[in-house]
């Protein structure tokens, strides 16, 4: 990828990419999610795994501008503040480097994307402007980037494995998304629930998931509350998991549900 590639200035009056970056900051909760079950994972799923922010610089010159769009990874968040390592150069900001370890807020997330199998979720930003590229554009962008965007008008949240029919499978091509398990996946990730078994063998060996904290005072509960698990969060409190207990920065698990809005876990944990 080219410096091109991850750097994106918008106009202010480019009302189109305004909304995009308000649809990634909407949806922002799934990328969470997923990269939340990676990190559980004893092979990788997931080949990227960013985050666009927008970072600000008082101290430019007056004919450059003082905003610009770029891509951080080594994610993390505590439901206040998104961290991770800028991936680029920036070309006008002074106030940061490429390789900086940057905090910011989810109100200055302007883009996310993760890619599993080759396939991009995400990219909001990306797909606007692919889809007012040439095909011969479009086709050198996808080639720089190595993945499958797919169609720039839909943007994919959460993996499905993709159906595939025997055309598809002659042709090689994606197939089609099971739109019954893609709206299961935006309520919860799959991983939760086929997970729950384990979870119950685990507690019913040791309580150690329910009563551990760590130096920040997360428990589990908090972790799964944050990343949306419904189901893992019912199952920690059938088990005895405190809801009532807060972090050192003084968040409960519902608060923490609340960041992100994931339902499920907001009147599990009422």
């Amino acid at each position: 990828m080219s410096s091109e590639d991850k750097i994106f200035m918008s106009e202010y009056d480019d009302q189109e990419m305004s909304a995009a970056n308000k649809k990634a900051r909407e949806t922002f909760k799934y990328f969470w999610r997923e990269l939340s079950w990676e990190r559980r994972r004893i092979i990788p799923g997931l080949e990227i795994a960013s985050v666009k922010i927008i970072f600000t610089d008082s101290d430019v010159r007056d004919d450059e501008p003082s905003v610009e769009h770029m891509w951080i990874t080594d994610i993390d968040f505590d439901g206040e503040y998104i961290t991770g390592f800028l991936m680029n150069k920036p070309n006008w900001l002074r106030n940061i480097s490429e390789g900086d370890h940057v905090k910011a807020k989810l109100n200055d997330v302007s883009d996310w994307m993760f890619a599993i199998e080759g396939r991009v979720y995400g990219g909001f930003t990306i797909n606007l402007l692919r889809s007012r590229m040439s095909r011969a554009e479009l086709n050198s962008h996808d080639q720089t980037w190595g993945l499958n965007f797919g169609n720039p008008n839909r943007i994919d949240l959460v993996y499905v494995k993709m159906k595939k029919g025997i055309l598809a499978r002659i042709l090689g091509s994606d197939g089609q998304v099971d739109s019954a398990e893609e709206q299961k996946a935006l309520i919860e990730h799959p991983m939760s629930i086929n997970m729950a078994q384990s979870l119950i063998d685990e507690l019913k060996k040791s309580n150690d998931l329910i009563h551990s904290i760590d130096e920040n005072g997360w428990t589990t509960l908090h972790g799964e509350a944050l990343a949306g698990n419904a189901t893992s969060v019912k199952i920690l409190l059938k088990h005895g998991a405190d809801r009532n207990l807060k972090t050192k920065r003084g968040v409960t698990p519902l608060e923490l549900a609340k960041v992100l809005n994931w339902q499920n876990v907001i009147e599990a944990l009422s």
